[in-house]
């Protein structure tokens, strides 16, 4: 069917949806990749203080660990947009954020190579690492849940549909 001159498809520039959508992911990113950069920041920082406590690894060498995960988790949010990458992210801050809240309230005792590392108090760090860990959460999640593989999927089947 040849096309019409006169009748003009908006381009997905011109879409202001598409706009708002981008914009609330590129936040998202930026939200995201904030809560594991200060993530990394307060487990990096409180490192040296926990290094007493071990088995076979000491709760300071796990400090490290999230705080490098947490790093790179920040990193690939931001330079590599794929789904993979925002999954890594939500792994990451929900996985801190689960041993976190059951270290503070669960005695779990050593496990394994793991030490005991419950402590039933709140100070400040640790506020601050469940906070960027949560906004870390929920801004992956909108990540996953809008993205942009479907827009660029549900676009070649349109433009499918306009060539056939």
């Amino acid at each position: 069917m040849p096309s019409d001159p006169y009748v003009t498809t908006p381009s997905p520039a011109a879409d202001p949806v598409r706009h708002v959508h981008r914009f609330l992911r590129a936040l998202a990113r930026l939200l995201a990749a904030a809560g594991l950069a200060v993530d990394a920041y307060v487990h990096a920082k409180l490192a040296d203080r926990y290094d007493p406590i071990s088995a076979s690894i000491s709760q300071g060498d796990l400090f490290r660990i999230e705080a490098g995960l947490a790093a790179l988790a920040a990193l690939l949010v931001l330079v590599w947009h794929r789904w993979i990458s925002d999954a890594f992210a939500w792994l990451v801050a929900a996985g801190g954020l689960a041993l976190l809240l059951v270290y503070r309230y669960v005695n779990v005792g050593k496990l394994g190579p793991i030490p005991n590392m419950y402590e039933p108090v709140w100070f400040h760090d640790k506020w601050l690492a469940v906070i960027a860990q949560a906004v870390t959460i929920v801004a992956a999640s909108f990540l996953l849940l809008t993205g942009g593989y479907r827009w660029r999927f549900t676009e070649r089947r349109r433009a499918r549909r306009r060539v056939e």
